[in-house]
């Protein structure tokens, strides 16, 4: 019997006067794949933050590993949908990676060898280890979300959560970068919010429709009518398949 790592028990949240999610009772077990899927503004981001104690809800509950989400937050690894850096500043990717360790080194001052030594490894399983001493503002867009993972691996999470992990990068670093999640599954609970549904679903375990009430399917539930419902019209279902010369 799989453990349940986070639960949502009739959540809602209103921005003041406007609601945002409605009576969203979802449980996500240990070990899953979890896809988020849903129009701009259907409030993905929101139940993001609802989860990492960003936010907190209008009403109904939220737990993660049993506790309250700001208590459980060094268990969790998070990539934001857009990090905004200063291209002038000369951050390396091992600092940058190296960040990840914030909240949870040992030392009162500064990085231990044990910091470096977990932040090297987390860049190994992004596969940018060779990348540790370039210039972040050098990097490509996947390679730089290859960057933001590793630094929430640096965190030695038990759930990894990224928010539209490849908003703006093309289909073949897409694949890449779902492949590394795929990997890191083995491992970690995974929750990705994603556009693409069609994509998606040859990677997750389960999809969670969301327009602000919540409604989750398997993969193989997922049609065109299930889509067409979520976003409110007519819509085609695209399968992308990516093939690499060699």
């Amino acid at each position: 019997m799989n453990t349940a790592v986070i639960e949502l028990d009739q959540v809602c949240f209103r921005y003041e006067d406007i609601p945002v999610l409605e009576n969203i009772t979802l449980t996500i077990e240990q070990g899953e794949f979890l896809g988020i899927v849903g129009p701009n503004g259907s409030g993905k981001s929101t139940l993001l933050k609802l989860i990492l104690g960003l936010l907190a809800p209008t009403s109904g509950s939220v737990r993660v590993f049993d506790q309250q989400p700001g208590q459980a937050c060094q268990k969790l690894g998070y990539v934001p949908q857009f990090a905004t850096f200063d291209r002038r500043f000369p951050i390396s990717v091992f600092d940058t990676v190296l960040q990840g360790r914030l909240g949870k080194t040992s030392r009162i001052l500064g990085y231990g060898d044990e910091d470096r030594q977990v932040a090297r490894q987390a860049m190994a399983e992004a596969e940018i280890l060779d990348l540790q001493n370039r210039p972040l503002s050098t990097l490509s867009g996947g390679q730089r979300q290859r960057v933001l993972i590793a630094r929430a691996l640096a965190c030695e999470p038990d759930i990894l959560i990224l928010d539209e992990p490849t908003a703006n990068i093309d289909p073949r670093v897409e694949a890449g970068v779902f492949d590394l999640l795929k990997r890191l599954n083995a491992r970690v609970t995974v929750i990705v919010v994603s556009h693409d549904i069609g994509f998606i679903s040859g990677y997750v375990s389960r999809v969670a429709c969301l327009n602000r009430t919540l409604v989750c399917h398997a993969t193989s539930d997922i049609s065109g009518e299930v889509v067409e419902n979520l976003y409110g019209m007519p819509m085609q279902m695209v399968h992308h398949h990516t093939v690499i010369k060699k």
